[in-house]
């Protein structure tokens, strides 16, 4: 059994001492980063970089829309399939681990920390789903765990492992202290899946469609409301989500702003390319609602047929949804 192994690096502080405690034994290190349109914060590379680590990314977006669509093993408090991830995850690094001729995985996890997937039952039922029985090392918590392979075989000391436990950062923040380890991310993002207001959208994305990529990243940001006819609307907050909202724009999309006034831009999901627009005075209405013309008796809202190239106007009154009869998400 050689002396190489794959770590999952998300640039956490975990992970930061998990590899920090394999270098430290003289274990060669191919560090895996899994990025997905539901998790928040930067890539790790300069957290990676700083403990002299080379970062592979691998973006399983795709993948990770359809375990949320449809989790073997359940959600967590929100729409968080914790387990599922944590396993399609697992798998994509054992694939890596056979590629770079690595002999087993080290993971940041510490026992405790997350109620669904940091449990030694769902440690146990990850390693029999994944086949990795044995080959999954924890060094934050591994005195707490039973001896994996490396360390049964000598290829990692056991001794010089730790018993962490708890939701509590004081230890790792006092260890990474001793270690002179001085840079290092303040716990804020993680996963969308676990945001409640996020996950209540999702959850209506998700009925009856399939959504893609795009589809995700527009529910991050502005209010999204549904039509009576079913089409979706999403109005920007401020003008920072302006800009957000017009990156993600499609060729089928229209966008609807004031002519007269500053405020928020409204995108309207595939109808832009539609002769049946008896809606857009609604969509409007609602715009303007949202904009500091709100009070004004009648503005002067523009619509741009994206995939028509197509720019024309409409006079109305601003009114709330529920005036409109249009559903907030």
């Amino acid at each position: 059994m050689d002396k190489k192994a794959v770590v999952l690096f998300s640039g956490g502080l975990d992970s930061i001492l998990a590899s920090r405690l394999m270098l430290e034994q003289q274990i060669e290190i191919k560090a895996v980063y899994f990025k997905s349109v539901f998790f928040t914060g930067n890539e790790p590379l300069l957290t990676a970089g700083n403990i002299g680590l080379e970062l592979e990314v691998f973006d399983i977006s795709r993948e990770h829309i359809r375990i949320v669509k449809s989790p073997r093993y359940g959600y967590g408090k929100n729409m968080n399939p914790c387990l599922d991830c944590r396993i399609c995850m697992l798998k994509k690094a054992a694939e890596y681990m056979e590629k770079t001729g690595a002999s087993f995985l080290v993971t940041g996890e510490v026992l405790g920390e997350r109620p669904m997937s940091q449990r030694k039952g769902a440690f146990n039922l990850i390693e029999r789903v994944t086949g990795l029985k044995g080959m999954i090392l924890r060094p934050l918590s591994a005195r707490l765990l039973e001896p994996t392979v490396p360390e049964q075989n000598n290829i990692v000391n056991r001794e010089k492992l730790l018993g962490i436990q708890g939701r509590s950062r004081n230890y790792q923040i006092d260890l990474a202290e001793q270690k002179r380890i001085n840079e290092y991310p303040v716990p804020s993002g993680g996963c969308l899946l676990t945001d409640p207001g996020f996950s209540k959208r999702l959850k209506e994305l998700l009925t009856g469609q399939s959504p893609e990529i795009l589809d995700v990243q527009l529910l991050k940001y502005g209010r999204h409301f549904r039509l009576p006819n079913g089409l979706k609307v999403v109005i920007a907050r401020n003008e920072k989500e302006n800009g957000h909202l017009f990156d993600l724009v499609e060729a089928q999309d229209m966008i609807f702003s004031l002519a007269d006034f500053k405020g928020p831009i409204s995108i309207v999901k595939g109808r832009g390319d539609s002769d049946d627009l008896g809606w857009v005075k609604d969509v409007g209405a609602l715009t303007a609602r949202y904009s500091k013309a709100r009070d004004k008796k009648e503005v002067r809202v523009k619509y741009y047929r994206v995939s028509k190239k197509i720019e024309e106007y409409i006079s109305v009154a601003p009114r709330s949804a529920e005036e409109l009869g249009i559903v907030r998400i």
